[in-house]
């Protein structure tokens, strides 16, 4: 079947107008006119049959036919350049866009402090952390690896496990103040806590406790229901009530003595952390390095 190397001419000018956000530094980046680009977009939309761009003076947007072109096509041009890597012999250079479907604590707490040394580490990588509730299609979204705290969703994923954290159940100094501190899990369900909302699943987690085999749960009167990390952190911190935190990452606030940690001895619960990457059998020596840097991030972190 012959292809039709001016669609293909068209698209790459396409993805390299929008990475670029405007017709004239795609120019530079392609060795190409400004009207030369533009021609080659026009050229694309004829051929497509849709407008794929709203070009003003000032903006330049994609429109809903052109933003589900590029979010189809994105990933396939990546697996062309992966495909052209390997046939020439270097398959472990690491260099080339890195989408990654991130949760956002992860991102928050741990990880964005140290993205810099990994683009130091590998200058040839354009990374993306787009932080998502959901994991979704990594295929159709077009990402390379997704990183996503509890069980593995179903679904056609590669899991690998990267750690466990312990779930600590905490509150600040002001709140025991006033309210006391409950001598035992059963008694937060007498105090005042704040949830958090799992998304997966429509509804605020459940409270448990462990310690060894033995296993607590607990309903507990949440009047506070927080999607945020570090929302939660801050409440916890001002004095709202009792939290149920991952361990990963809490190290300052409970160092410096903003939070106390209720129940060490009740402390067994663990959460995964895991990466998951599209059901394929190799892998992009740009996402082998990435989850590998994650690893050691998390080596230093204090975990379980």
């Amino acid at each position: 079947m012959p292809y039709d190397g001016r669609l293909l001419s068209g698209v790459t000018v396409l993805m390299a107008v929008v990475e670029a956000g405007s017709i004239v530094r795609a120019a530079e980046a392609l060795g190409l006119s400004a009207s030369g680009v533009s021609r080659a977009l026009s050229r694309l939309e004829a051929r497509v049959g849709a407008r794929l761009l709203n070009r003003t003076t000032r903006s330049l947007t994609l429109t809903d036919e052109g933003r589900r072109f590029y979010e189809r096509v994105g990933p396939h041009l990546d697996s062309i350049e992966e495909a052209a890597i390997e046939a020439s012999g270097s398959a472990n250079v690491v260099r080339g866009r890195l989408r990654v479907n991130v949760d956002p604590f992860f991102s928050r707490i741990v990880l964005a402090s140290h993205v810099a040394t990994f683009l130091e580490q590998h200058p040839q990588v354009k990374l993306e952390l787009i932080m998502r509730d959901h994991v979704g299609d990594l295929v159709a979204d077009g990402f390379d690896v997704a990183l996503r705290f509890g069980d593995p969703p179903s679904g056609s994923f590669v899991a690998r496990k990267l750690v466990e954290t312990r779930i600590l159940t905490v509150a600040s100094p002001s709140y025991i103040t006033t309210h006391g501190r409950p001598k035992h899990p059963a008694d937060v369900a007498d105090h005042a806590c704040t949830a958090f909302y799992d998304a997966a699943n429509g509804r605020a987690f459940d409270w448990e406790f462990r310690k060894g085999r033995r296993v607590l749960p607990v309903n507990v009167a949440s009047r506070l229901l927080v999607s945020d990390v570090g929302a939660m952190l801050s409440a916890c911190e001002a004095g709202s009530g009792i939290a149920q935190i991952m361990q990963l990452g809490a190290g300052d606030p409970i160092e410096s003595g903003k939070l106390v940690e209720l129940f060490p001895d009740w402390s067994g619960e663990l959460f995964p952390l895991y990466a998951l990457y599209p059901s394929r059998e190799h892998r992009a020596a740009k996402v082998s390095a990435f989850v590998d840097f994650c690893l050691k991030v998390l080596a230093r972190s204090k975990t379980a």
